[in-house]
């Protein structure tokens, strides 16, 4: 039984933006403008917060349970020893397929298409930037091509990527003038290999499948004339094209199972940067387990062990940390059976 049938839902602008950019290029002011002209539903940027912030029912969850990271320690210590950069990323990461996957399932729910702030497929141009700084090791970069590969190979691309084209010296001078102290440290060399991968592999790999606008920062301004460059986009081309009900429902079903989703983003692999003790994981485990829990979400933790399984050596050395994600999975799931019953 397919149930409701998707292609019904869909009208003109039943699709996928992401807008993309380098620091404060304006991104998240130009997608929510798009999103208000298109009545499309704006996605703001995934942080380590994502699902704590959307789905928490209180105080943002202490980093212990969100990744054992945090944007400002990177930004004043990018070199740090523990491998805190690699943690830091690896995290941001799986936090996009999160968020990825709610943009497909609210398409696929409700019709309505969604903008977002950069997607899991461009994530990488900051671990290309990271390599490249001396912030990460090689064993790093091959692990993140490892789990994105095989953590995004079910969605479906984005229709269209925007690109916000912003010099790296205005991007100094804006995140001097507007950025956390913190942002104020950043170098220019780390911004412009951002930017270098995005218009070096980013832009080109996705315009096989995407379409593609570029702006300025004064043509952005006008917002119009960007809608009215997206009104002529055909939107001819990518795998959307080859869909119907049946491949949108497995679809759907797919990114309605969050521990599903996460499964590829937490494959078991002695990665020292996200590996703890099994010592210390049971430590953090109990702490979250001690968390004040409403009876409706405690309960879903249990459903999410094989997860933990399938990634953690309990009772032996290693642990992989990216799969701390189970703390923020308890509170998606039950958001969702909450306010989709059984889907």
């Amino acid at each position: 039984m397919l149930g409701e049938r998707a292609s019904k839902k869909f009208n003109e602008y039943s699709k996928i933006f992401t807008v993309d950019g380098n620091l404060s290029s304006g991104k998240g002011k130009l997608a929510q403008q798009i999103a208000d002209k298109l009545g499309m539903k704006y996605f703001p940027e995934a942080d380590i917060h994502y699902q704590d912030r959307i789905a928490g029912d209180g105080p943002l969850l202490d980093e212990r349970f969100n990744g054992f990271c945090n944007l400002e320690r990177f930004y004043n210590d990018p070199k740090c020893p523990d491998g805190h950069s690699y943690r830091l990323q690896a995290w941001l990461f799986g936090n996009r397929v999160l968020q990825y996957s709610d943009a497909l399932e609210h398409l696929l729910t409700t019709g309505q298409g969604v903008v977002m702030e950069r997607s899991p497929y461009s994530d990488f141009v900051f671990l290309d930037a990271m390599f490249k700084q001396g912030y990460i090791h090689k064993r790093c970069v091959d692990h993140y091509k490892e789990i994105k590969e095989i953590g995004i190979c079910e969605f479906l691309p984005p229709h269209l990527v925007i690109y916000l084209d912003v010099p790296v010296p205005d991007v100094q001078k804006r995140l001097q003038e507007k950025g956390e102290p913190y942002e104020k440290k950043v170098s220019a060399s780390y911004l412009q290999n951002i930017e270098d991968a995005y218009k070096k592999t980013f832009l080109p790999e996705m315009s096989e499948t995407c379409e593609i606008l570029q702006y300025t920062a004064s043509e952005a301004e006008d917002v119009e004339k960007v809608i009215e460059d997206i009104e002529y986009l055909k939107f001819d081309k990518g795998p959307w094209l080859e869909q119907d009900d049946v491949s949108f429902h497995h679809l759907r079903l797919f990114v309605q199972d969050k521990d599903g989703v996460l499964d590829p983003v937490a494959i078991p692999r002695f990665i020292p940067e996200i590996t703890i003790g099994g010592a210390e994981y049971d430590k953090i485990y109990y702490e979250f387990r001690s968390m004040h829990i409403s009876k409706s979400e405690f309960w879903i933790l249990p459903g999410s062990l094989p997860f933990l399984k399938s990634n953690f050596y309990i009772r032996g050395v290693v642990t992989q940390m990216v799969c701390f994600l189970v703390a923020i999975i308890r509170r998606a799931t039950t958001l969702k059976l909450v306010t989709n019953g059984s889907g």
